[in-house]
């Protein structure tokens, strides 16, 4: 399961938007908190993201990449927080928030979550996420991963208020 905060999960659709009709990149800091044999699936629990430029130069509307020394820095930038990389993101500008073979070919980091938002006419649409799953690059899949979208209790609330006054 992938956990995350309203407002990142927000920032990333907006960047997707912002980036529009080219795809959006970038990683996802956090903790993975690992299945301890009760019966309770591992969580990549996202505490922060970060985002990355597209240095796809040849077909930035449909491919991504991250520079690898960008990458070093923001691998730096989490163990200085105390945290790992947990996953990492990207838009799907008008096509559907599902992963291609080429996201599948370019995926490396097992473990991790693949976390891709559908952008359709510049207006994020479906956001889904996949695991990463596997010992190897031969035997690794990606598995549908739910999303638990954390909100904080003020806007909770102010949502809750919201719909009472509409009733």
């Amino acid at each position: 399961m992938l956990r995350i905060h309203y407002a990142d999960y927000e920032a990333l659709r907006t960047h997707g938007e912002e980036t529009y009709p080219n795809e959006c990149c970038g990683v996802l800091l956090g903790k993975n908190i690992a299945d301890e044999g009760n019966g309770a699936e591992a969580v990549n629990h996202v505490q922060q993201i970060v985002r990355a430029g597209n240095t796809r130069t040849d077909s930035a509307h449909n491919r991504y990449n991250i520079a690898p020394q960008e990458l070093v820095k923001i691998q730096r930038q989490a163990r200085g927080l105390g945290l790992d990389i947990v996953g990492f993101y990207h838009s799907h500008p008008d096509h559907p928030a599902q992963w291609s073979k080429t996201d599948f070919a370019e995926a490396h980091w097992l473990g991790c979550s693949y976390v891709i938002t559908s952008v359709e006419q510049g207006k994020a649409a479906l956001t889904n996420s996949f695991l990463l799953s596997g010992t190897t690059e031969e035997d690794k899949t990606f598995e549908d991963e739910p999303i638990q979208i954390d909100i904080a209790p003020n806007v909770a609330e102010a949502a809750a208020q919201t719909q009472k006054g509409q009733a």
